[in-house]
C-alpha cells in the first residue's frame, strides 16, 4: 500500500485509510455487480436425427438462455463429447446424468416447434413429475403457450 500525502506533501495515514476504504467499497459493487445470481436452467432439445443440426441449434439456446440472465445446463452437449451414444450402456449413463443435474435446476426450458423426440418427452414427464417450472420456446426463441401452442399441458 503507498502512503498518502496531502496537498502540502506530509504523510496522512488516517485520510489514505479511508481513500483506501473507498477504492475497496467500489471495487467489491463492482465484482458483486458482475456476479449477480443466475438461475441455472435446463435446456431440453431435440439431439438424435441430424445431430449436427441439433448441436448448433442447443448451442444457439443455450446463448439464448445466457443472454435471458440464466445459467444453462444442456446434458446432450456436454456428454456426447467423452460418452459414446451408439455404447446403450454409456448413452444411458449420459441419460442418467442429464436426469441429475435437470433436478438442481430451477427452470426447464423446451425448444420445440410443436414435436417432442422421446428424449425431450422423458425430460419433460421428469420435469412434471418434479414440478419444476417448464417455460416453452419455438426454434426460434420465442416463447409459447405451450407444446401444440395452445397451452396444453404435455407433449402432443
Amino acid at each position: 500500500m503507498s502512503l498518502y500525502r496531502n496537498k502540502e506533501f506530509y504523510y496522512d495515514p488516517t485520510a489514505g485509510a479511508a481513500l483506501s476504504h473507498v477504492a475497496s467499497e467500489e471495487r467489491r459493487k463492482e465484482r458483486k455487480a458482475n456476479h449477480i445470481y443466475r438461475p441455472l436452467t435446463y435446456i431440453v432439445s431435440p439431439y438424435a436425427g441430424d445431430i449436427l443440426v441439433n448441436v448448433e441449434a442447443a448451442r444457439r439456446y443455450c446463448r439464448f438462455a445466457v443472454d435471458q440472465g440464466r445459467i444453462p445446463l444442456c446434458s446432450h452437449l456436454l456428454y456426447p463429447q467423452f460418452l459414446r451414444d451408439d455404447d446403450p450402456e454409456e448413452r444411458e449413463l449420459g441419460l442418467f446424468f442429464g436426469k441429475i443435474l435437470m433436478d438442481h435446476c430451477k427452470e426447464v426450458w423446451i425448444f420445440s416447434d410443436g414435436e417432442f423426440t422421446p428424449g425431450m418427452e422423458a425430460e419433460y414427464k421428469r420435469a412434471k413429475r418434479h414440478l419444476q417450472k417448464i417455460r416453452y420456446f419455438t426454434t426460434d426463441c420465442q416463447e409459447t403457450g405451450g407444446p401444440g401452442y395452445g397451452g396444453a399441458d404435455g407433449p402432443i
